[in-house]
């Protein structure tokens, strides 16, 4: 009888915990994002938390790579990504609830640290010549083999054709944001990579930038995509996200918006 009554709670136990909105509000789900949107998302998300008083946890890196966490099963319940493409890939693959939808489009500028001798030029004109003579040792990008603002790049060098020039001189970083920091630090000569980053005060600090034509490149379409497991917090951030007040601080961060 005893063993009765005690199965009897523990069954009471866990369907309070089934029930229970309090519980299942205090959830945080943990959203997969482009690292070229960090500080767009993390001033969203705190607007997001003071509004809804929900909270959402960001996790980023480059878009290629979220995307193979995401095929291997990460707790990832939305995916902000800086490519259209992987959201297109993981919704073959039947992981996601849709196509998602378009956020913003991002753009590339090409950055010279203070005292670099590269000549800032929107056509990157100067590249070449200090390839040539010697002045350029080192050049930043992101990895085009999985951040999109790295292929991006190569684009840009293939269409001035400079890529295979420049291979000895690359230094490449992990995503968007490290690619910011070698560009940043002095230790090369100039770097290409996203808009956003430029417009921070402690990278816009460090040098001078200037946008890299649309022409020379594919455009880069940024989607986002619920994933098969969201819950009902990562559904109201997706669906904040679409809204006119998150929109205005994407465009503040240098995303032109669809």
């Amino acid at each position: 009888m005893g063993m009765i009554f005690k199965g009897i709670k523990i069954l009471v136990f866990v369907s309070l915990i089934v029930n229970s909105p309090v519980l299942f509000s205090q959830i945080v789900p943990i959203i997969a994002a482009a690292s070229s949107a960090k500080f767009a998302l993390e001033e969203i998300s705190k607007q997001f938390t003071q509004d809804s008083k929900l909270k959402v946890k960001l996790s980023f890196s480059s878009s290629g790579n979220l995307m193979r966490q995401i095929r291997y099963h990460s707790p990832f319940e939305l995916f902000i990504s800086a490519d259209e493409a992987y959201v297109f890939q993981l919704e073959q693959a039947g992981l996601t609830l849709d196509k998602g939808v378009l956020y913003a489009q991002g753009r590339l500028v090409l950055f010279t640290p203070k005292n670099s001798s590269l000549k800032k030029d929107s056509q990157l004109s100067d590249l070449a010549l200090a390839l040539q003579d010697g002045r350029l040792k080192r050049f930043a990008i992101a990895n085009p083999e999985h951040a999109p603002y790295g292929r991006a790049a190569k684009q840009v060098l293939q269409n001035i054709g400079l890529w295979k020039e420049l291979q000895k001189k690359l230094v490449l970083g992990e995503n968007v944001a490290q690619a910011a920091q070698f560009s940043s630090t002095g230790s090369v000569q100039g770097g290409i990579f996203s808009y956003s980053f430029a417009l921070q005060t402690q990278i816009k600090n460090r040098g001078d930038y200037v946008l890299v034509p649309l022409s020379l490149h594919d455009p880069l379409l940024a989607r986002m995509v619920l994933l098969k497991q969201a819950g009902s917090t990562a559904k109201k951030f997706y669906s904040y996200l679409q809204q006119e007040k998150a929109r205005r601080i994407f465009e503040k961060y240098g995303f032109s918006l669809p």
